[in-house]
Formats: structure tokens, C-alpha cells, sequence
């Protein structure tokens, strides 16, 4: 958002230059990102809180600048005169000046604790209980004063809606160029000046931020306005050109037969200004934020005057505004005012006092803010003070209309602190009278991530949002029954609709990343918490991802070289193992008497080329090499291996302790057992089968090669074992290992084994 400085200094006298200015503001909030320009060309680039509408024009700014500075403030209508209604030129008193008045007014009544409704507001109100407020059924009381029956009608239908609209018409106008400095001004704002009307509403708009609208009153059909909701397949042509087909749940300006404005987005085409304008209606209203904000993501439609009533415009300034504009316009394009301003208000917007302690300021701020600099800071802000009881000081607070955000004693406090400055208050620490408790998993969280760093892995954080498809493809294997994918409210986009329900499509997009990017040797891995709706209830477990490309797997590999020599089959299946090496020195970390192994994975892993990992009989992890269809779906430029580890299941089982034990005195012995088994017999079958005999001096039963082929039938493979004796206490005799060994070929057998005996 650009403004200009000098078009502030318009409204507060200051002496320091725009630099200071610039570093001054936002020092209080209201950051200045750039400076561009010299001289009268100035432009501040400035970057504003959504929660601050007030900010967003040069009046708000300047009001900030007043307070930063303890200078006046300068009405807004200070450079302008409105003609009489009636008079053309008239030097009669400015009705412009007395509605900017009736603002002051207002804040000095709150000052002095008593509120008081005008008849207008009462007479709206009632209006409002039929379920609409009509402007011509009223004899009504204007901000301005005057009272007289309204001369051009305007019907509320949705004054829960639309609580406020305000009107002004002027008759025999010329519509031309604005004046130098009006398009001077808008120019420097990257504003292209269009005609003296409708620079009039830019330039009230970035004045004091209050949009407006002009209607070419002419092509109003019926002489009236109707403040409805749209009809569904009604069809309005907006300013943009574009055509839209509109339904119940807008909100629109309407004359007698059709729309003829977005209320709050963007006005109609057909009722816009032209040169062949002569008479003008100049609205001005506010509208409901909730109501603008859905209407304007449903058409896509984003305007300066949506991006402020979004965000809550200032009740109080509707006439205001229309004031402004019609000074404007009979500035530079003549004219008659016709009537006083049309306001018609449904209901009342004021908002509730806070209640301001000043034992409550010493607190959070310190003790070094005096009463008075709190007073001074408040007013200069627009704040009414009421002092209330003696002993516990206390200050009822009035919440101008411009400022939406403050509606707790806590905003109020913030706003003394950013105008007294930051910078000013001491450093101190806040009192803590207890101790840093660690998480129970605190060292199992260190253990993972520092074995997983010393493996090569880097750690990488990625969204927690993904895609409806994701993540149902994606859906973690150990949710229990029936699981359902957790949806958001306010999805930012498609692709970041539901919670991630697996920690895998995040890490599928960071290799795929760096792939794209020419890295090839990528190794990651990431700690986190999946989403999901199991059995009714959310749940939401903890879960460790590892992702590597086949290239770093194979480079990590002994040696640094893929053997190829045994075949391309072969060879993925050593990347495989190496890949599954790295799983198993995670695992290794915990508590576990056998680490097993299964082929039933998740849909998403290759069939041949992944397991889950069982602890115990109980499934910690899934990994492998990633199905080749997915890997093509997901555009990978090499294939990838992954690995899921639930770390509930695997943290429930603790750290396992380290043991010393001294070297063994005593010698080793081994013996080799060659099998023939059927290929559905996994190795995990014959060691949980030797296992079982419990046989104490057995030290390691491992696979020492496999074979297929030759003399070996189809749908078989034979396989050697090789099986480790060793005693800490004597020297093993050879009848003794021969015993055992005879006991381990009988349940060798009792699965289905066939001994070799060459």
C-alpha cells in the first residue's frame, strides 16, 4: 500500500522530515517498508496490519502521527466547503464542516459520559423492528441537523446487513478531468484518475478510508434505492465489464427493477458515471465484513473498498464521506446540492466501554507510565476517558468507531505501549518460580534424530496440509478400523485441504524437489505428528518418515559402488537391504527381543521390495521402494525408498540399555546347515523355529547364502545357515554342538526343510 507523506502533513503540522517520519511510524505499527520518491513526490510503501483499517488512508496515519508527536489534529474537512443545499457557490454556512463536527461532538459527549441517540437513530431503529428502515417514510433528523421529509427514497431490506446507508444528490454537475492536485495526489498512489466523480470516491477513500459509490442518477430506474439480497440467477453487470449471474446470498444495491452494485465490492456498470452525467447520487454505507468478504471470494472480485469493509469500516463516517465527495464534485464540476444528507440507520453500532486499570497497566508495562501520559496518549488516539472510584483508579474507556480491534482492556493496554514506545520500557525477566520438565520422550526423540544424522540423513520439515487424494492414498497403516481423513474448514487451497493423514507426501515432495533440481544424493528424514478420525474420535500419533533416492542408497553402500555384476535384479536387492540396514539401526535403539519381518505393506510400496518391521509380534514400521506407479504419477525422476515408523508403538518400548560384558575366554564354534526350502519359507520361520529351543550357548543363527537354479527344483531355493556356539565359562565339547546341532536340523525339518548333505 503506497501514501503520501505530504498529503498527511495536510492534516498535522510536522517538523521532522519524511525519513524520521517514516521510522517513527513504524516504530508504533505502522510500518513503513520503503520510501520512494523526494520532495512533494514522496511515497511511503507501507505494510499494515490487517486488524488496522483506520491506517489505511492518510487521515488514519496522520491521527498516529498527532499522537506520536503530541500535535493537533486537523478536521477533515478543513480544506473544503460545501455549498448550501440549493445554492450553488453559495457562501452559506459549510454543512461539510458541521457533519465533521457532529464526529467531534460525538467523541466530546463521550468524554463527558453521557450518550445520547439522535431522533433519526430512534426513528431507524423502530424502522428496523418492521424487519427494513425506509428513508421515505421518515421525517427524520440528519447528522447534519436539518430535518425534512426525504426527497429521494431508500428502503433497507437487511438492516442486520446494512445498518447504516447515507446518501447525497447533486443536479446539473459537469463530469471532466479532476483538478491537478486531486490527480496528482492519486497518480503518486499508482491511482488512474478517471473523472472528477469518481476520483472524488478515490480520493475520499484514501483521505480517510471510507469507500463510496456515485450513480449516474439519471439511469437509476424509478428514483430509488433498494438495499436487498439478490435474487437467485439474477445478472449484474459490474464496472469491470464482466458479467456475473448472482444468488441469494449477495447483497446488492438495487434501484426498482434490478441491481445495480455488489454492495461493498464493486458498482454496476450500467449506472456508472459518463461524460453525459449531469445528476449524481452519492452513496455511502456499512456494510457487514462477514457478508462482503464471502461475496468477494465468490466472484473473485478484490477491490480497495472490499479490502476495507472486510476488515470493518467506521460506523460514524458514512455522511462524512458523502460530504467530502460532494464538496469535490461541486468543486471542480458545479452544481447544486439537493436536500441535506439521506441517512438512514437500522440500528446502532456502538461499541461497549472497556474498563481500564491502572494497577493493570503497571503490571504488564511497569511502573514508569504516568496518569497523564496515559491520558494524553489515549485521547490523542480518539479514545474517551471517564475516571471512575478513587481507590482502585479505574478508567471507563469509549472505543472510537474507527477502531474495531480494541474490545478488551488488554488492546487497550497494548495501544499505551506502542505510542509511549517499546523501545522506552526496561528489560526485565518475567517471575518463574518453577523448573524446565522434560517430555518423556525427550531422549528417544535425541537417540532417533542422532543415529539418523549419523546415517547421512538430514532432517527437513514439511507442510502439515495435503490433498484429499493424499492423503487418502496415503492413509497410515496403523490407524486402526474404519479410518477417516481430517478435514479443514478454511482450506487454503485444494492441494492443502485435509490434515496429512502420513508423513509420506510431504517427504515424496522434498526428493521430488531436489530432484527436479538436479540433486540426486538425497537422504531425509522428519519427526512429526498425522491426522486422522479412527472409530468416531481424532487421533493424532507421532510418526518418523525416512526418504532416500536409490542414488545415495548405492552410494552409501560398502565400497561406494553398486555391484551389477549379479544381475540388475540383483542388484536393487542389495540397494534394498541397505536401504533396510538403515531401518534397523533406528530400531536397534529400542528394547526388543526379535526383530521380524513381513511382506504385507501399505498398497503404495513395490510388492517385492518392502516389509514391515515387527517387534515382538508388534508392527513398528513399513518401508521399502516405492511403487513404481506412484513414483510415475508423482513424476520422480528415480526411484525413491521410504520408510514409516510409528513412534508410539516403538517409544512404548523404551531405550535399550547398554551392557558391557568382557570378551569371551573362550572359543567360538560355528557349523553350516545347507537346506532346500519352498519359497514361501522366510528365513524369520526357521529363526523363530531354532529360537524356540532355547538353547543358551547359541550365539547368532544367520543366512549365509541363497541359491536358485541348477539342481534346485522350481518354487524351492536352498539356502545355507550358519550357526555360532560359544560358552563364557568352559570350552564346548563336540558331542555337546553336535546334540544341539542335531536338534536344529529335526526343527529345521518340522518346517518343511529338506537337509543337503554334499
Amino acid at each position: 500500500m503506497k501514501l503520501s507523506p505530504q498529503w498527511v502533513r495536510a492534516f498535522v503540522d510536522l517538523s521532522v522530515d519524511d525519513r524520521r517520519l517514516a521510522e517513527d511510524l513504524t516504530g508504533v505499527g505502522i510500518a513503513v517498508e520503503g520510501i520512494r520518491g523526494s520532495g512533494a513526490d514522496t511515497v511511503f510503501e507501507m505494510e499494515i496490519g490487517t486488524n488496522r483499517p483506520d491506517a489505511m488512508n492518510h487521515y488514519g496515519v496522520a491521527r498516529e502521527a498527532a499522537a506520536i508527536y503530541d500535535l493537533p489534529l486537523k478536521e477533515l474537512s478543513s480544506g473544503f466547503r460545501l455549498p448550501a443545499a440549493g445554492g450553488a457557490g453559495a457562501k452559506a454556512q459549510s454543512s461539510l464542516n458541521a457533519s465533521d463536527a457532529a464526529l467531534k461532538r460525538r467523541s466530546s459527549t463521550v468524554r463527558d459520559g453521557a450518550r445520547k441517540k439522535t431522533s433519526a437513530a430512534k426513528a431507524a431503529s423502530s424502522s428496523a423492528s418492521l424487519g427494513a428502515a425506509e428513508s421515505r417514510a421518515l421525517s427524520k433528523q440528519n447528522i447534519i441537523g436539518t430535518t425534512e421529509v426525504v426527497a429521494f427514497p431508500i428502503t433497507v431490506e437487511e438492516p442486520a446487513l446494512c445498518p447504516r446507508f447515507s446518501a447525497r444528490m447533486i443536479r446539473g454537475t459537469k463530469v471532466k478531468p479532476s483538478p491537478d492536485k486531486i490527480a496528482h495526489r492519486l497518480q503518486l498512489l499508482d491511482q488512474r484518475p478517471i473523472s472528477n466523480a469518481v476520483d472524488a470516491t478515490n480520493y475520499v477513500l484514501w483521505e480517510m478510508g471510507k469507500p463510496t459509490h456515485v450513480f449516474d442518477m439519471d439511469l437509476l430506474e424509478g428514483g430509488r434505492l433498494i438495499i436487498r439480497r439478490a435474487k437467485d440467477g439474477e445478472k449484474l453487470k459490474t464496472l469491470d465489464g464482466v458479467d456475473r449471474t448472482l444468488s441469494s446470498e449477495d447483497l446488492v444495491v438495487a434501484d426498482a427493477k434490478r441491481p445495480v452494485g455488489l454492495a461493498g465490492v464493486m458498482g454496476g456498470y450500467d449506472t456508472m458515471i459518463t461524460d453525459k452525467t449531469k445528476n449524481i447520487v452519492i452513496e455511502s454505507a456499512w456494510w457487514d465484513p462477514g457478508t462482503v468478504r464471502k461475496m468477494s471470494r465468490r466472484h473473485g472480485i478484490h477491490t480497495d473498498a472490499s479490502h476495507r469493509f472486510e476488515r470493518g469500516a467506521d460506523f460514524e463516517s458514512t455522511v462524512l464521506s458523502c460530504d467530502l465527495v460532494a464538496a469535490l464534485i461541486l468543486e471542480s464540476g458545479g452544481g447544486e446540492l439537493v436536500g441535506s444528507a439521506i441517512d438512514v440507520v437500522s440500528r446502532q453500532m456502538d461499541q461497549a466501554p472497556v474498563v481500564l486499570r491502572l494497577s493493570e497497566v503497571h503490571r504488564i508495562l511497569g511502573g514508569n507510565l504516568s496518569t497523564g501520559e496515559i491520558f494524553r496518549i489515549l485521547k490523542k488516539l480518539g479514545f474517551g476517558l471517564i475516571p471512575e472510584g478513587q481507590a482502585d483508579a479505574q478508567i471507563r474507556v469509549q472505543i472510537p468507531s474507527w477502531r474495531l480491534d480494541v474490545e478488551r482492556e488488554i488492546d487497550v493496554i497494548e495501544e499505551i505501549a506502542r505510542l509511549h514506545g517499546y523501545d522506552k520500557f526496561e528489560n526485565t525477566l518475567p517471575a518463574y518460580s518453577g523448573a524446565v520438565v522434560e517430555l518423556p520422550h525427550v531422549a528417544m526423540d535425541a537417540t532417533l534424530r542422532t543415529r539418523a544424522l549419523a546415517l547421512g540423513y538430514n532432517e527437513a520439515v514439511s507442510l502439515t496440509f495435503i490433498s484429499h487424494a493424499d492423503a487418502e492414498r496415503f492413509l497410515s497403516y496403523s490407524y486402526g478400523t474404519s479410518p477417516a481423513v481430517l478435514e479443514l474448514e478454511n482450506p487454503l487451497s485444494e492441494e492443502a485441504s485435509v490434515m496429512r493423514t502420513s508423513m509420506v507426501p510431504g517427504m515424496l515432495d522434498m526428493l521430488g524437489r531436489n530432484l527436479n533440481r538436479g540433486t540426486e544424493n538425497v537422504r531425509l528424514f522428519e519427526m512429526g505428528t498425522v491426522y486422522a478420525v479412527t472409530d468416531g474420535v481424532r487421533v493424532e500419533p507421532t510418526r518418523a518418515c525416512l526418504g532416500a533416492t536409490v542414488v545415495a542408497v548405492s552410494n552409501a553402500l560398502p565400497g561406494g559402488l553398486l555391484d551389477v555384476s549379479k544381475g540388475e535384479r540383483a542388484a536393487v536387492g542389495e540397494t534394498f537391504r541397505g536401504f533396510k540396514g538403515d531401518v534397523e539401526n533406528l530400531l536397534a535403539a529400542f528394547e526388543y527381543e526379535a526383530l521380524t519381518y513381513d511382506g504385507e505393506t501399505s498398497e503404495y510400496f513395490h510388492p517385492e521390495r518392502s516389509a514391515l518391521a515387527l517387534m515382538d509380534g508388534t508392527v513398528v514400521a513399513q518401508f521399502g521402494l516405492l511403487h513404481p506407479e506412484v513414483a510415475a504419477a508423482r513424476k520422480l525422476r528415480q526411484d525413491v525408498f521410504l520408510a514409516e515408523i510409528d513412534l508410539e508403538k516403538l517409544y512404548a518400548r523404551g531405550l535399550r540399555q547398554v551392557r558391557f560384558v568382557p570378551l569371551p575366554k573362550y572359543p567360538a564354534v560355528e557349523r553350516d546347515f545347507s537346506f532346500v526350502f519352498e519359497d514361501g519359507v522366510s528365513f524369520e520361520q526357521m529363526d523363530r523355529a531354532v529360537r524356540a529351543l532355547r538353547l543358551n550357548d547359541l550365539r547368532s543363527f544367520l543366512p549365509a547364502e541363497i541359491f536358485r537354479g541348477g539342481s534346485i527344483a522350481a518354487g524351492h531355493y536352498s539356502i545355507l545357515l550358519r550357526a555360532t556356539f560359544q560358552s563364557a565359562e568352559r570350552t564346548l565339547h563336540e558331542d555337546e554342538v553336535a546334540a544341539w546341532s542335531g536338534q536344529m536340523v529335526t526343527a529345521l525339518e518340522g518346517r518343511g526343510g529338506v537337509q543337503r548333505r554334499e
